[in-house]
C-alpha cells in the first residue's frame, strides 16, 4: 500500500508523527509537505494529495490541518476521490467499509495523537465491504460536479 501525505501548518506535528508510525508499519509514503509551521493554504496541499490518489499513484492519502475538514472539503472536488473528516475510531472503519473512504482527513486540534494513530490503523486495515455498498460507491463516482458561482 502506498500512502499520500500531506498538511498544512496547523496539521504539520501530526502529520510527522503519522509519518513516524507509517515507518513503523513499514508502509511506502511520499510526504507532500508542509514542513514548516509558517502559515500557509490548506487547499494546496489537499490538492497535491488528492490528485495522486485521484491518479492511483497513491492508494490511500492521509491529510491533516487544524480540524479535518477544510482538507476533506478540497480533496472531495477530484473525482475518485472520497475523503472524510474522522475523529474516532468506529467512524475511521464504517467510512472503508460502507464508503470505500481513500483519503483520511484528520484535525490536529481536536484529535489527541494517541487516538488519531488508532484512526489511521483502522483507516488503513479496514477493508471496504462491497456487497450493497458497492452500489452506492459506484453512484457517488458517478455524480457530476455542479458549478457553483465564483465569490
Amino acid at each position: 500500500m502506498r500512502v499520500a501525505l500531506g498538511a498544512d501548518h496547523a496539521g504539520l506535528a501530526l502529520k510527522d508523527a503519522i509519518r513516524r508510525q507509517l515507518d513503523l508499519r513499514g508502509l511506502e509514503y511520499t510526504d507532500f509537505g508542509t514542513g514548516s509551521t509558517e502559515s500557509v493554504d490548506y487547499p494546496d496541499f489537499a490538492a497535491q494529495v488528492a490528485s495522486q490518489v485521484a491518479a492511483g499513484r497513491f492508494d490511500r492519502g492521509i491529510l491533516v490541518c487544524g480540524s479535518g475538514i477544510g482538507m476533506a472539503i478540497a480533496a472531495n472536488r477530484f473525482a475518485g476521490v472520497r475523503a472524510a473528516p474522522v475523529a474516532d475510531v468506529a467512524t475511521a472503519r464504517l467510512s472503508r467499509e460502507h464508503n470505500d473512504v481513500n483519503v483520511l482527513a484528520l484535525g490536529e486540534r481536536l484529535i489527541a495523537p494517541d487516538v488519531a494513530h488508532q484512526i489511521v490503523d483502522a483507516f488503513l486495515d479496514t477493508p471496504f465491504a462491497g456487497g450493497r455498498h458497492e452500489r452506492r460507491v459506484r453512484k457517488l463516482d458517478a455524480l457530476v460536479p455542479v458549478p457553483h458561482a465564483s465569490r
